[in-house]
């Protein structure tokens, strides 16, 4: 089934039920969607229905991966406060009690449970078990602990840091598609990476939290704790802005903590400038792909002051002595900042995205984020950046005009698209680590199994690669 039939039938679906404006959202993103959309599953996920003594319901999720921090999720079936206990010893015989929630409370809800550990080490080996104090909760002063749940797994990770395996993956475009999900990751289980950035639009619409449990922290997949010894970052696309859950996907995917970022950037909890041994990784996030002003959105978006904001960020960030001291820069947003077809949207035709100029009613690249970071970034002397958006995958060579090269993901299509053989549509792992002083980019069709193309880049004038 594709999209569009999809959509059709999610109208019917949500009419169903009642939920008539959500079948008036699916019929026009089925209508803007174009190929730059994939497959979603086929109706949204409800909350289980069998019941269940056990309080922990998945493995752990590392996110927001960073030289002194990290991110831990997991998801519960009841009310619930969770905690993780965290140290340097194997056996956790040193290990501190960290509780979820920021300075004032403890968080509590009955499905996903996120921990902030912050203090830590760069390039450290940490040694981590979650838990979680099941909460009868009848009022502001009837409440009780009615006894702690520990997973009894302890899982490892290792922070970021100068000193760090200089060795990242990249996925995107994943859309809830379990067979290219899957393979994507038992790939990143062989290549053994220190951390995986996630590059956009792991979402389709998500209207409940259980659709968005069940794209990160329960996926269909036989590799259940795919991110429990494995950090991720996340860039988000535009998919995962859509739907009335994702307005808030901080319930599952958590932002830093503000102390961890300026208080001019307080709102931007998933950019990211983290030092990975020889490689600086910076995350962007490029939004809508439509305009703020297209009335198939009602005025609900502000990504126009968002992508603003991140410039001021980005400015900073790449002037941080281990950003600006790294010999490579690599930047990583969801949708492109370039495209060699002059006729392909630029994401900036005012009012509503159309110009009959340009195909199709969406941005297939962002100008207006190319305008307001490229520069930066060539201050910087970044020499990649990694987007996805477009489902196939491209490379463009740096020029005179355009000191850096870009790399395009591959979608979830596994070679074929509207029932027709297509074998540039496959999805990718990329793949980058230093070896040797060089910076070899590797990209692994997900359809055949081989590499498709393997690119090397040297490092930046004047900085050195450590001999390890």
């Amino acid at each position: 089934m594709n999209r569009r039939d999809f959509l059709k039938k999610s109208v019917l679906a949500s009419a169903a039920v009642g939920t008539a404006e959500v079948a008036k959202a699916a019929s026009w993103l089925g209508e803007a969607s174009g190929e730059a959309t994939a497959e979603a599953p086929a109706a949204p996920v409800e909350a289980p229905s069998e019941t269940t003594d056990r309080l922990i319901t998945s493995a752990p999720m590392l996110q927001n991966y960073a030289e002194t921090s990290i991110g831990i999720a997991f998801t519960v079936s009841a009310l619930a406060s969770g905690f993780v206990v965290i140290g340097r010893q194997p056996d956790l015989s040193d290990g501190r009690k960290v509780l979820c929630g920021g300075h004032r409370m403890t968080e509590l809800s009955d499905r996903v449970l996120q921990v902030r550990v912050t203090g830590l080490e760069p390039a450290t080996t940490y040694y981590y078990r979650i838990g979680a104090d099941r909460i009868d909760y009848k009022g502001g002063y009837s409440m009780k602990n009615l006894g702690t749940e520990e997973d009894p797994a302890i899982y490892s990770f290792t922070t970021a840091g100068a000193e760090a395996k200089a060795h990242f993956c990249v996925i995107n475009d994943t859309h809830a598609r379990w067979q290219p999900f899957g393979l994507a990751i038992e790939k990143i289980a062989q290549l053994a990476p220190s951390c995986v950035i996630w590059n956009g639009d792991a979402c389709n619409v998500e209207e409940t939290i259980e659709a968005q449990i069940r794209i990160f922290l329960k996926p269909e997949i036989e590799r259940t704790d795919f991110a429990a010894r494995l950090p991720y970052l996340f860039c988000t696309g535009n998919h995962d802005f859509r739907g009335m859950a994702n307005r808030h996907l901080e319930r599952v995917w958590m932002y830093r903590q503000p102390e961890e970022r300026e208080v001019r950037d307080w709102d931007l909890g998933r950019n990211f400038a983290v030092r990975m041994g020889d490689i600086a990784l910076i995350g962007l996030d490029t939004g809508e792909d439509k305009l703020d002003t297209n009335p198939k959105f009602a005025g609900i978006f502000k990504m126009e002051d968002y992508r603003k904001a991140q410039a001021l960020w980005l400015r900073s960030a790449l002037q941080r002595p281990e950003i600006a001291g790294a010999p490579y820069i690599v930047a990583f947003c969801h949708i492109p900042l370039f495209d060699p077809d002059p006729k392909r949207n630029p994401g900036d035709l005012a009012p509503a995205d159309t110009d009959p100029r340009y195909s199709p009613d969406f941005a297939m690249w962002q100008r207006t984020c190319a305008r307001l970071w490229c520069p930066l970034l060539e201050e910087a002397g970044a020499q990649l950046i990694i987007t996805a958006h477009q489902h196939r995958y491209r490379y463009d060579k740096p020029t005179a005009e355009r000191p850096w090269a870009q790399i395009v993901g591959g979608g979830p299509e596994m070679g074929e698209y509207d029932g027709k053989k297509r074998p540039d549509k496959f999805p990718t792992v990329i793949e980058g680590e230093v070896r040797d002083g060089q910076l070899f980019i590797t990209i692994h069709n997900l359809v055949t199994g081989d590499v498709q193309e393997t690119i090397t880049f040297s490092p930046r004038k004047g900085r050195k690669v450590k001999k390890r």
